[in-house]
């Protein structure tokens, strides 16, 4: 059996745990955690985020598709923040969030969904190949002549940043600005965000706000064929999208168009690497390129835990019974590596007849960017080996303290 790595303590009768999201040892590798939560704990009360969570695959599965438990919270998002004392500084930020149809539940959920679901369904993603591949080369034609690059600035981040503006209409190289508010606004995630990262993720809220305004009542005047034109025409029909809708919307899936893109495109090539030899064995045909990505996405997924409010009382382990309001952790790196849903779960292995994941979650809310974030990882990874298949790392690479996201801080690599 495992011992609990050492900065983890755990009273077995209250089944409570202490374990500082922000413990450097922890941050770098959570798997040891995880495996001991397997053995000894599926259900856990986390007391450093005040919330039970789940480990076990099947049991994070099923409650991401459970009506009981969803991501509006009760009573309405405006309402809830209210409550939680003054956020006046933080009205900005509130504006978008309230929007957000990640913070929705049927039928406002619904209704904003199927507007733009259909700009994210594979066949119409598939569309996107041929631009992937280009930008993907253009970006190592801009370093491969030095012989290092820190990946995560000079590939991982600029090609979906990329992708996903042109997608939305706008010019391609706004991409870049647009990643740093996302990231500044993504901070308001973490484990206790401090008063700089609430100023400035409201700040940099407001700015994203006026920008897309400014581009959607330039839409209006010249339509075109992308998603914010689609946003603005269903803008013009108030039974369909609001204005604050509109820009909510926009910067959700601007957010989600590259977020998880940029962690799983750097956690996938230090895994690749970690494998030793010559790292294209892993593309050698379209099949094994999904295949490798679908595993990188189980072995080393770009977001550890996802919250849900309990709607109606709810036992989501013997003993454990939630009240509504409540919320529950779902560690969506844990569940990935469970030994009873996996064979060698700490084994990377594409093509494993096991494979499946929910590092996209399940359910309603199952990420509506994950068909385009898919085909950027297999794309590009492809690009990169065959451009470079003697990258090597050049640096021990170390992820960034941002619990719930894991993602690396830099890439730095040589070849």
């Amino acid at each position: 059996m495992n011992s609990a790595p050492p900065y983890l303590a755990f009273d077995p009768a209250t089944r409570r745990m202490r374990l500082d999201p922000h413990e450097p040892a922890f941050v770098q590798d959570p798997y040891p955690a995880y495996r001991w939560m397997h053995e000894n704990a599926r259900c856990v009360f986390w007391e450093d985020f005040g919330l039970w969570c789940l480990a076990g695959f099947d049991e994070v599965n099923r409650l991401f598709r459970d009506k009981r438990f969803g991501r509006e919270r009760p009573g309405g998002y405006r309402a809830a923040v209210a409550a939680t004392g003054e956020r006046a500084h933080l009205a900005d930020f509130d504006a978008v969030e309230a929007g957000s149809l990640l913070e929705l539940e049927p039928p406002a959920h619904t209704r904003l969904r199927t507007l733009v679901n259909r700009a994210f369904v594979s066949r119409q993603v598939e569309r996107l190949r041929p631009r992937i591949e280009v930008l993907a080369h253009r970006l190592i034609d801009g370093f491969e002549a030095t012989g290092r690059a820190e990946l995560i600035r000079d590939f991982a981040t600029p090609l979906p940043a990329a992708v996903i503006a042109e997608m939305m209409g706008l010019p391609a190289e706004s991409g870049l600005q647009l990643v740093a508010w996302s990231n500044d606004m993504v901070r308001m995630y973490m484990h206790k965000p401090g008063p700089a990262e609430e100023t400035q993720a409201n700040a940099s809220a407001r700015a994203f706000a006026d920008f897309i305004r400014r581009h959607a009542a330039e839409k209006r005047k010249h339509p075109g064929d992308d998603l914010l034109s689609l946003l603005t025409a269903a803008a013009e029909d108030g039974q369909k999208l609001t204005e604050d809708e509109l820009v909510s919307s926009a910067i959700l899936l601007l957010n989600a168009g590259h977020e998880a893109t940029v962690h799983q495109a750097g956690n996938a090539v230090r895994t690749i690497l970690a494998q030793g030899g010559d790292p294209r064995r892993f593309f050698e045909t379209p099949e094994l390129a999904v295949a490798t990505v679908e595993e990188c996405l189980r072995y080393d997924a770009p977001l550890h835990m996802f919250t849900r409010y309990v709607y109606q009382e709810a036992e989501i382990a013997e003993g454990v019974v939630l009240k509504p309001g409540d919320q529950v952790g779902l560690l969506l790196g844990a569940a990935n590596r469970d030994p009873l849903a996996f064979s060698e779960p700490d084994a990377f292995r594409p093509g494993r007849p096991d494979q499946k994941n929910v590092s996209f979650g399940a359910g309603i809310h199952f990420c509506i960017g994950a068909p385009l974030a898919r085909l950027e990882l297999q794309v590009a990874l492809k690009t990169l080996f065959d451009r470079l298949p003697g990258l090597r790392l050049a640096e021990t690479p170390a992820y960034s303290d941002i619990y719930h996201f894991h993602g690396l801080r830099r890439l730095d690599v040589a070849f």
